[in-house]
């Protein structure tokens, strides 16, 4: 039932800006950190932007400075703005939800995450 959908992605030049953004259903947003995740053809998963349900924000150092994660609760959507594009950015985009809560009175919590299937991003040179 919980689903996140990514939309956003395509071709730019560098120098360019996307702005991505991931639907959540299911009911699950508002108890969720969210990331942005990308992967390129033959690299490794990388975490490029963290938000936490209170707002406070991560990001990788190679996009510091130039991508924007944020999100709005009340349309359960967190959004990546980016900017100054480069061709290394160029990649599949990934939403990524961790959803948590507590259990019991001893503060105990269990975590369930979930996974978009992606939204491409090409940056030409």
């Amino acid at each position: 039932q919980v689903q996140l959908v990514e939309s956003g992605g395509g071709l730019v030049q560098a120098g360019g800006s996307l702005r991505l953004s991931c639907v959540v259903s299911g009911n699950i947003f508002s108890g969720s950190s969210m990331d942005w995740y990308r992967q390129a053809p033959g690299q490794e998963r990388e975490l490029v932007a963290h938000i936490s349900t209170g707002g406070s924000t991560n990001y990788a150092n190679s996009v510091k400075g130039r991508f924007t994660i944020s999100r709005d609760n009340v349309k359960n959507t967190v959004y990546l703005q980016m900017n100054s594009l480069k061709p290394e950015d160029t990649a599949d985009y990934i939403c990524h939800a961790v959803f948590t809560k507590v259990v019991n009175v001893e503060g105990a919590t269990v975590r369930k995450e979930y996974w978009g299937q992606g939204t491409l991003v090409t940056v030409s040179s």
